[in-house]
Order: C-alpha cells, then structure tokens, then sequence
C-alpha cells in the first residue's frame, strides 16, 4: 500500500460520510467501502476479488448517473478515487 492509496481511500471514506445517508442506498455504502478496501489491500488487479471489485464500482457509479441521482462528474471522481485504492494497471 502507498499513500497515494490510502489518501483515495481516504476520499472514498469522506465521500460516503458526507454524501451516503443522502444520495446512496446502505448497499450502495456497503459495496463502495468492501470495494475500496479490497483494492487497497491488493498488491495487484488479479489479487482475488480486486477486478470484480472494480467492476461492480463500475456499475453502481453508471446506476447512479443513470437513475439521475448523481451527477456524472460526481460518479467518476468516486470512481476514479475508488480505482486509485488499487494497485497501478498495466495499460
């Protein structure tokens, strides 16, 4: 883990405090937080569960802007700070 990682994590962590009793479902709460700490504790994205837990993130953040609850630029900075608890991808 670097602390870039867990400085995401961090904002994962403040992002569901400040907006999960508002805009997100206690599912929805529970599947960000397993996410992130799946990916922050991945030492690579084939470590079990770290590409599903991407993924499902992936599809809650794409439900959320489709049902209108959240904006589009919300969800991928949620996104993009869930993706950062993980270890670098190759491209």
């Amino acid at each position: 883990m670097t602390s870039e990682r867990a400085t995401a994590y961090g904002r994962v962590v403040a992002t569901i405090e400040d907006l999960g009793s508002t805009k997100l479902q206690r599912e929805e709460v529970e599947r960000l937080r397993e996410a992130a700490d799946t990916l922050l504790f991945s030492e690579s994205i084939d470590a079990p569960g770290a590409r599903e837990a991407l993924e499902g993130t992936e599809d809650l953040v794409h439900h959320l802007v489709e049902s209108e609850r959240w904006t589009e630029e919300r969800a991928q900075r949620l996104l993009d700070d869930v993706s950062a608890c993980g270890p670098l991808t190759a491209v």
